[in-house]
């Protein structure tokens, strides 16, 4: 191993210091030399008129972090590829994005997602939703910038704690003085590199195992393709778990994403914004897609010699990079381009989230303080200082993530503390007309308060050992070693009884809970507390719901129906 880091590292370096450069170069070029990110609406949505490819490459980007390109074939490997039905899951999102939530937001000109729970609703509700989502950000960020320092750390002999400040130093950097043009032009760039990585180690994987036919084989013989369908909510992966927990917690991250409709508000024209989203869908799909596979291929190089058993590596998210230099071995740069490729998909989601959630902060927290007549430029320094104290916390809170275990069901169980409760203000406010501010401010904190629970309680049991998750078989038996070992449990899963239901159920389900609690909790609320005489705008609903809008006039003519009766009776 040693061998390796050393023959590669100059290519290493040399690839990984050039993407950095270029990301560095586009932000001063926007910041200083390019036209001036000098008001908010130029910072944040780039004066409204961005192109529609940079702008679904910068969504696609800034959705394939790290994580997807370390955690995902990893949990292929340990658990199987039922992971790979999420892709319905962005399909029915992107539907829902183009003709169910943007076509709303859009023709209110929101300059933040939360400015129409404020309009819905009223200004308790906003502030709520700006909390939920900038902590689920300040929980995200640490996971983000963890990814792509642990793949350095296996790959070379650079400690992570000195990778962290550098790397994110940089991020900010380049996002603080570029605005939304300098992330959606340095996401374009690095996802550039990013498909040349996951390409690269996926051809050269296929071949290391004799092609595409011997992946597929020694997968379905490993177990690795069998399709669970069961219904059982405490399965870890399964068909319903994957395909209607993942539903509901992508659209915390694209149909109501500060981020995702930022970038969406920066297009022309709605018919722009449903290109866009075409685009978005497909990339998004194919780059989980080529994750799962990559997953299957490194599962067809190890299936009779798992690292982890030889302990050659010991946790789940250090397997791709360990894969990577041993099969790029003879090939100088190609670990350069992975590692350059991992840093970029951090780098994108990690620009991507410090802008909008600057965005988020001052327009829901600060901007009610300041003059009326600020002045612009002001307005533009004060979103950078908060771009920049934004980084400095999730660059502190790594130290605290690298203690918590895998990334996948790290950052699952994570966002979805908040996202429940956010998407459930959303789906509350859109759908049902007769939802007012009472029940969704009951909805929201009791979604809160009840998701936060439950996965507290489930860390908890994973803690001690009440609760585990066993991978499928794997072995030893291939690998030149003295006392070979062979995993012969074929149990995906194993819990203990005396554990309450609720911290047994698998953590792709956590969002839906969230929603339903909001909208159950929600509605009776709403229900107890209803005005009659209040009408909602129609334009505040999706147009798919605006057959249930109740107005004033249907009101006065059932006052006097009743009156007639009444006049009938006497």
């Amino acid at each position: 191993m040693s061998e390796n880091i050393q023959k590669f590292q100059f290519f290493d370096y040399t690839l990984f210091g050039l993407m950095l450069m270029l990301s560095v170069m586009i932000g001063i070029y926007f910041g200083c030399f390019g036209k001036k990110q000098s008001s908010a609406n130029e910072y944040l949505f780039g004066g409204r008129t961005m192109n529609i490819f940079p702008i679904a490459t910068s969504l696609v980007a800034s959705h394939v972090s790290g994580i997807t390109i370390l955690a995902i074939p990893a949990d292929i490997y340990k658990f199987g590829s039922n992971y790979v039905f999420q892709f319905l899951s962005v399909i029915i999102n992107c539907v829902l994005v183009a003709y169910v939530f943007m076509p709303v937001f859009y023709n209110l000109k929101l300059t933040s997602a939360y400015q129409y729970l404020l309009m819905r609703f009223d200004g308790k509700i906003r502030l709520m939703a700006s909390l939920l989502y900038a902590i689920s950000v300040l929980l995200y960020l640490p996971i983000v910038i963890y990814a792509p320092s642990l793949a350095l750390a296996q790959a070379t002999p650079v400690n992570l704690h000195y990778v962290n400040p550098i790397i994110c130093s940089i991020c900010i950097f380049y996002t603080t003085i570029g605005g939304i043009k300098a992330v959606v032009w340095t996401d374009t760039l690095q996802f550039s590199a990013m498909i040349g990585a996951m390409l690269a180690v996926f051809y050269i994987g296929i071949k290391s195992v004799g092609g595409i036919g011997s992946v597929w084989e020694i997968s379905a013989k490993g177990g690795r393709l069998d399709i669970d369908f069961d219904i059982d909510p405490t399965k870890r992966d399964t068909f319903w778990a994957v395909t209607i927990g993942w539903t509901v917690n992508w659209i915390s991250h694209i149909s109501v994403n500060q981020g995702t409709v930022q970038k969406f508000l920066s297009l022309p024209s709605m018919g722009d914004i449903r290109k866009a989203t075409l685009t978005f869908c497909i990339g998004i799909v194919l780059c989980k897609f080529v994750s799962v596979c990559t997953g299957l291929v490194i599962y067809s190089k190890y299936y009779n010699c798992d690292p982890f058993l030889t302990k050659k590596i010991t946790q789940n998210d250090q397997l791709l990079p360990f894969y990577v230099i041993d099969v790029a071995s003879s090939i100088p740069g190609l670990s350069g381009l992975f590692i350059a490729g991992v840093f970029c998909a951090a780098l994108s989601t990690l620009s991507a989230v410090m802008n909008s959630l600057s965005g988020v902060i001052y327009q829901d927290f600060i901007s009610r303080f300041t003059p009326k007549d600020i002045k612009d430029k002001t307005v533009s320094n004060i979103l950078k200082l908060l771009v920049v104290i934004i980084g400095v916390i999730g660059t502190l809170m790594v130290f605290v993530v690298e203690k918590l275990g895998g990334l996948l069901p790290l950052s699952i169980s994570f966002s979805s503390i908040t996202s429940g409760s956010l998407v459930g203000l959303f789906i509350l406010g859109l759908f049902f007309p007769s939802a007012n501010a009472k029940g969704a401010l009951a909805g929201s904190i009791t979604s809160l308060i009840f998701v936060s629970w439950i996965v507290i309680g489930s860390y908890y049991y994973k803690s001690i050992g009440l609760i585990k998750y066993i991978p499928k078989p794997t072995s030893a038996d291939g690998c030149i070693i003295t006392n070979s070992t062979t995993l012969t449990n074929t149990k995906t899963e194993f819990v203990q009884n005396d554990v309450f239901f609720l911290f047994k159920i698998t953590y792709y389900y956590y969002s839906l809970i969230g929603v339903l609690t909001v909208i159950i909790v929600g509605m009776i609320v709403s229900w107890i507390t209803k005005n009659e005489k209040e009408e909602v705008d129609e334009n505040l609903i999706t147009p798919w719901m605006r057959w249930a809008i109740v107005k004033k006039e249907k009101y006065k003519s059932i006052d006097v129906a009743l009156r007639d009766v009444c006049d009938n009776t006497q």
